[in-house]
């Protein structure tokens, strides 16, 4: 042997019987002519080749100690997890293909019954005809039932979701699960707006008309030269180091109470005048999209991106995102009285109704939900479809104030104006270019301020037309939001920086009174609101800070 290991190919030569690596011998044979161990004269015809078994390997020489055969031992287990791994892979991927062969014959079943159905050219038979027409009139008795007996649900349930709440709704949002009503195909059931909760709509309409005719500036209301002189009172640092980014905010007027909403999962609730924090509302898996005050009855509404789901066997999974809604007690701390589960997607704006009893929700799965808010019931839930079919998930939704409208924005760039009685689609704006981020309707209820990432438009409600637009001051940075205040003398818009403009006509120009800068240094303030008679300005950014701005010298503090 000449490499002193076990040959792979071993060869004998008839000459001395000696024992050779082929490639090895061949090679010498070709430089020398001699066998390499007796010095003889040796050609590639002197070699006979040996027949090993191709199974069973000879030892190598690594098997002759102990560090060697662990070495083996572990090469060999590698070797088998790396079988076992792509037996799995393969094991999965026939799964997969099973499931859909299953899953799809019966969708192709389903689908070919119900054009059968529906074809008029099959209604040819009398017979058949007939059967039709029974199998329409069951199936709207059906309907009727479940109408009726959605109904009688709906009356009783209040009483009930009082001893359920008490039982199931745990400090923090932590509560038990609650059984759903599921029509046909898991699909939820909604009894719809019943013609007592439009005529209470109706009437709320009427009384806040009246109001408004008479409604005057009101006199504490911060003055143009006081709003020139504004500049940053305080910064507070509400939510997380590791996921900073407030991305929705409210204030409560009465209380002064500001809410915030972060990309850490929390909802912060913050005494403005104390400067304190009056408690973290936890309970969502992914960042809060949108926070709302209830004026009435110390409720709070939270919107988010997580969702919640379950599986069925050859079904995709059925996911619902959700929105929470938060009962405060005496000591401060708030629970979760209701998790909402009736979207499908991000739901991205939450609006309370006028009458403090009823709220919208609105998400990215192309529908908008109306909802009771004392049992948390969705009443209905309405989708339209988007241009050329195509579907348009909803960004943002506000009330206008006097209830009976509702404004939402689409990720197409689009305004969708909407009847709340009948729930009709009565007017669409275009113009924008990206998803509408923000709607804001003034006091008079004439205007509505819509933003996007091409900046903000002003339309004119009684017209139907855009009369005036605000570009945005960085055109890489899209307008986040865009807020009247309550009188609707102001207009606040955050993009990269945070400007307020003086509300004026249709023909008079809206002059921008003041520009802060974004102090963050996100260069993205994303949410603005003016607080109780304008007397300050929140403003959140992609940092944990809620940036509060104002005349200096007033009893805000500096910092927290």
């Amino acid at each position: 042997m000449v490499s002193g290991e076990v040959p792979e190919e071993p060869v004998v030569s008839k000459n001395s019987g000696l024992l050779f690596e082929k490639r090895l011998i061949e090679r010498h044979i070709l430089d020398y002519g001699k066998c390499p161990v007796t010095g003889e004269p040796l050609t590639m015809d002197d070699i006979v080749p040996i027949k090993t078994g191709k199974i069973v390997k000879p030892r190598p020489l690594t098997a002759a100690s102990i560090p060697g055969m662990l070495g083996m031992f572990q090469n060999e287990w590698d070797g088998l997890m790396l079988s076992n791994f792509a037996l799995e892979q393969q094991l999965h991927t026939a799964r997969q293909e099973l499931s859909h062969a299953l899953y799809q014959p019966i969708q192709i079943a389903i689908k070919s019954s119900l054009e059968r159905l529906t074809d008029p050219s099959i209604l040819i038979c009398p017979q058949h005809d007939a059967a039709c027409r029974v199998i329409a009139r069951l199936k709207k008795e059906r309907d009727e039932a479940r109408s009726l007996l959605a109904q009688s649900e709906r009356q009783i349930m209040p009483a009930e979701s009082t001893a359920v709440t008490s039982n199931a709704a745990l400090s923090n949002g932590k509560r038990a699960p609650e059984d759903e009503d599921l029509g046909p195909a898991g699909k939820k059931l909604h009894t719809g707006i019943t013609p007592a909760i439009i005529a209470e709509l109706t009437d709320c309409n009427a009384a806040l008309s009246q109001q408004r005719k008479k409604r005057q500036v009101p006199p504490a209301l911060a003055p143009i030269d006081a709003l020139e002189r504004y500049t940053q009172l305080a910064s507070h640092p509400l939510h997380k180091t590791s996921k900073p980014g407030i991305v929705s905010l409210d204030i409560h007027y009465s209380k002064d109470v500001i809410a915030t909403g972060g990309v850490d999962t929390n909802a912060v609730l913050f005494d403005r005048p104390s400067g304190q924090i009056v408690t973290t509302l936890s309970g969502h898996s992914k960042k809060v999209t949108s926070v709302k005050f209830v004026t009435e009855g110390d409720l709070f509404l939270t919107g988010s991106a997580d969702k919640v789901g379950h599986s069925q066997l050859f079904l995709p999974q059925i996911s619902s995102l959700t929105v929470r809604v938060w009962q405060g007690s005496e000591d401060g701390n708030y629970d979760c009285k209701h998790t909402l589960k009736d979207h499908t997607a991000e739901v991205q704006a939450v609006t309370v109704h006028a009458t403090n009893k009823y709220f919208v929700t609105a998400s990215l799965d192309n529908t908008w939900c109306f909802y009771d808010l004392s049992s948390g019931i969705c009443l209905t839930q309405v989708s339209d479809a988007g241009t050329d079919g195509r579907p348009e998930g909803y960004t943002s939704a506000a009330f206008h104030p006097d209830g009976l409208i509702l404004g939402t924005g689409t990720s197409e760039a689009l305004v969708k104006i909407w009847d709340v009685k009948s729930q009709a689609n009565v007017a669409k704006f275009d113009g924008h270019v990206g998803a509408v981020t923000a709607i804001s309707f003034s006091e008079n209820g004439y205007y509505l301020a819509t933003a996007a990432h091409d900046g903000v438009k002003l339309w004119d409600l009684r017209k139907l037309k855009n009369f005036r637009s605000f570009e945005s001051s960085d055109s890489e940075t899209p307008t986040n939001s865009v807020d009247f205040d309550h009188s609707g003398s102001y207009l606040a818009v955050a993009s990269a920086d945070i400007r307020v403009y003086q509300v004026a006509s249709v023909k008079a120009d809206w002059n921008c009174i003041k520009t802060f800068p974004d102090l963050s240094g996100t260069g993205k303030a994303t949410c603005v609101k003016f607080g109780p008679d304008a007397k300050y300005i929140a403003v959140g950014s992609m940092d944990r800070n809620l940036r509060v701005f104002g005349l200096p010298g007033n009893d805000a503090p500096s910092e927290s």
